[in-house]
């Protein structure tokens, strides 16, 4: 049986996640987990800049998180939580010229208008093709839904395990409207649903 390729996921956006990881996990603990995700240490650095592309990133995204969770078990929920964190302040510290002004610009809205386009701009930046992520208004909530989810890939559990792209919410939201959200991934490609979603409960 041949096994399904792995959805695309940006490249950059992968080199920025290794990075991440090894911000919260320490370099030493990290070459373990590369180890056991497949991924020589040593080639790590080399794979991710010169060798892997959008078509290849998904693969290892997939990987290095299925491997963090093994390793870590129960902690790896917290762990990984702080690595999406981690990773939107990176992307943040990146931003084109354009995505500089626009992230102005959203900062100045009003907050039901910073929630829509900053879970926009998280879609933009965590997908390769404009179909594989999508937002949706629910009365005062929201919705982010992951139809590719190169998280999940090769990936099954009982429970969801997008800890990464939680974070990522969590954190972009916090600093779009300067409060703390609750978010919630309610459905889970890893554990049996079509797509992950993501609803973001505003509080009144």
């Amino acid at each position: 049986m041949v096994r399904k390729k792995a959805p695309p996921f940006p490249a950059n956006i992968l080199m920025k996640f290794f990075r991440a990881a090894a911000a919260e996990l320490g370099r030493k603990n990290l070459d373990v987990v590369l180890q056991k995700a497949g991924l020589a240490s040593d080639q790590a650095n080399s794979m991710v800049l010169n060798q892997l592309n959008d078509l290849t990133a998904g693969e290892a995204y997939a990987s290095l998180q299925q491997a963090i969770r093994a390793y870590y078990g129960r902690g790896a929920r917290g762990l990984l939580l702080r690595v999406g964190k981690n990773l939107w302040s990176r992307m943040l510290d990146d931003f084109s010229l354009k995505e500089k002004v626009l992230s102005w610009i959203i900062r100045i809205l009003p907050i039901e208008l910073r929630i829509k386009f900053t879970l926009e701009l998280i879609s933009r930046l965590l997908s390769v093709n404009s179909a594989d992520m999508s937002i949706h208004s629910l009365d005062l909530d929201w919705m982010l839904v992951d139809h590719a989810s190169p998280t999940t890939h090769g990936q099954v559990s009982d429970k969801a395990v997008c800890f990464v792209t939680l974070g990522v919410i969590q954190e972009a939201l916090y600093w779009a409207a300067r409060k703390e959200y609750d978010i919630e991934e309610i459905a889970c490609r890893a554990a049996g649903a079509q797509k992950c979603e993501f609803k973001i409960y505003s509080r009144t």
